[in-house]
């Protein structure tokens, strides 16, 4: 199982397919956001269900986490060269979730054509 405060740390990286994003860690997955940059009308989609099949689909690898989102378009093509992100509100596998202190928000940014993600742990999403 990998942690995401080491694969931060560490500058992996991840990638997009479509709908779909391949994270290089595992994690307790609280909420999700997605937000567009530049834009001070735009509001971000809160995902909070992600018991909901239709919504979000959640897949763990030995060594990685897959989620896709169902409604959505292609994420690359949507979010990338800066027009977008990703925000989880997670905390590491298996950490108590009713800690404050175990909780993070990590950045997931879109950067290019080739679907590379970045990660970045941030104090407060509503503050980038």
């Amino acid at each position: 199982m990998k942690n995401f405060t080491a694969a931060v740390s560490k500058g992996e990286k991840g990638f997009a397919v479509h709908n779909s994003v391949f994270l290089p860690f595992h994690c307790e997955i609280i909420s999700i956001w997605i937000g567009k940059e530049m834009s001070l009308l735009s509001v971000p989609d809160e995902i909070v269900d992600l018991g909901d099949a239709e919504v979000i689909g959640v897949r763990e690898g030995e060594s990685y986490t897959n989620l896709v989102f169902r409604k959505r378009g292609d994420l690359a093509k949507e979010l990338g060269n800066h027009k977008g992100h990703i925000i989880l509100h997670a905390a590491e596998k298996g950490a108590d979730i009713f800690n404050a202190e175990n909780r993070h928000y990590i950045k997931i940014g879109f950067h290019d054509h080739r679907k590379e993600l970045s990660f970045e742990i941030i104090n407060d999403p509503f503050e980038l």
